[in-house]
């Protein structure tokens, strides 16, 4: 039963609230950014992804997927390249469609249950390396999640293990969370900055994309009902969250798996927290510390975040 409650993260007493912790590292964490060399690959569907290697020259090489309207330079994705780095792997950075600073070409763009772009992705390094193991913060260990379950025993023999971190396993749960007073401006910036890429894509695709009313829009049931589901091939909002929501694949996962979702996450409600798939599924490990916030788990006292260090331990314990 891979399932753990007493970690040994404690948060700084100053962060102890959780929207503390979970803002300070994006306002105040200072850490140098990470020496990439980017990479733009095809998609099958003739878009592209760009991809910001790191290198070291091992044959082991961990995919970085950042979060919901994030990219590769976001501290938390700097701080896993940097202690992997120091570690002797290589790094890859994904940029979901339309996130590494262009707007992509296809009408689509990037959504928590696209798994396609992750193997585009895979099937790329794969040449490269000889082990490869996964990291997904938030939406992004949402898309990891469900592509290693998905995929169960056939998943590639090189993927040797994944680890996830502060994710909305439950993306209706997750939404219903959002959408509370104390999330409000959380949600309106995401909002805001995806009301940004749409204006973007308008411009390419007037007649399928209507920015008319956008201001109107307060929760993602009202973004995803009118935009994330019809562009991606949903009936609506419900349909989306319901098919793509990692929850209901966890059982399928076959490498040694973890997931940290800290207990006062502001974004995760009860439904987030898979205990019994956990209990059921030996590779799939879950911890939950008491605190930590959404992708925060700050840490004064060291150079690396708490996180980052546990995500080390398990990838190297698995290596």
């Amino acid at each position: 039963m891979p399932v753990l409650t007493a970690t040994d993260y404690a948060a700084p007493f100053l962060l102890s609230n959780r929207h503390l912790n979970t803002v300070f590292p994006t306002l105040f964490r200072r850490i140098a950014p990470a020496l990439y060399q980017r990479e733009r690959i095809s998609t099958p569907d003739n878009d592209f992804l760009d991809l910001d290697f790191s290198r070291t020259g091992s044959r082991s090489a961990v995919i970085i997927l950042h979060g919901l309207e994030g990219n590769s330079t976001r501290v938390y994705v700097t701080g896993m390249v940097h202690i992997f780095n120091d570690s002797g792997f290589d790094t890859v950075s994904m940029n979901f469609r339309g996130c590494s600073g262009e707007s992509n070409k296809a009408l689509r763009f990037y959504h928590s249950g696209e798994t396609g772009d992750l193997q585009t992705v895979i099937n790329h390094i794969s040449p490269y390396y000889d082990h490869i193991h996964l990291i997904g913060f938030s939406l992004g260990g949402n898309v990891m999640l469900k592509y290693v379950g998905e995929k169960g025993p056939s998943i590639p023999k090189n993927i040797k293990s994944a680890v996830a971190i502060s994710v909305p396993v439950d993306l209706l749960d997750s939404s219903t969370e959002l959408e509370k007073r104390h999330n409000s401006l959380y949600r309106m910036r995401f909002i805001r900055s995806l009301g940004e890429k749409l204006t973007e894509k308008s411009k390419a695709y007037p007649n399928d994309i209507s920015l008319d009313g956008f201001s109107a829009i307060r929760t993602f049931r009202e973004f995803d009902d009118r935009y994330t589901a019809p562009l991606h091939g949903f009936r609506d909002a419900e349909d989306y969250w319901r098919q793509s929501s990692s929850a209901f694949y966890l059982q399928g996962i076959s490498i040694p798996t973890l997931l940290i979702n800290a207990l006062d996450d502001p974004f995760l409600g009860k439904g987030c927290y898979p205990f019994d798939a956990a209990s059921a599924n030996p590779n799939f490990h879950l911890e939950t510390p008491g605190n930590g916030g959404h992708v925060g788990f700050v840490t004064f006292s060291e150079k690396y975040y708490w996180s980052e260090k546990r995500a080390w331990q398990f990838i190297q314990h698995h290596r």
